[in-house]
């Protein structure tokens, strides 16, 4: 696999200009915070943080992103029900509840 180096100097206060090839790929833009991590080997890995707020952080919990992932399955297959009031959507359930204790 051929390399492609980018070159930047490192300037008073430890500051770096990031190349442009390297911000389109990490899709960064003025603001973002980046994230510097290193591997056993000493390498220096470069990534965009994507920062969530404390509030939503429920929603990328694995349980959830896998119910979410499960039910936008169910969307794909067509398998899903309309109703017209909120009425039918109970009774609906009830019929399902009910099909399910005799069996």
């Amino acid at each position: 696999m051929e390399k492609t180096l980018y070159k930047t100097r490192l300037r008073m206060k430890g500051q770096i200009t990031v190349p442009p090839e390297i911000r389109s790929l990490l899709k960064a833009e003025e603001g973002d915070d980046l994230l510097f991590s290193t591997d056993e080997n000493g390498r220096v890995m470069i990534s965009r943080a994507r920062l969530i707020p404390p509030d939503q952080a429920w929603f990328w919990s694995e349980r959830w992103q896998h119910l979410e992932h499960a039910a936008q399955d169910d969307l794909d297959a067509g398998r899903v029900f309309e109703f017209s009031t909120v009425k039918a959507a109970l009774a609906a359930l009830d019929q399902i509840e009910a099909n399910n204790a005799e069996d």
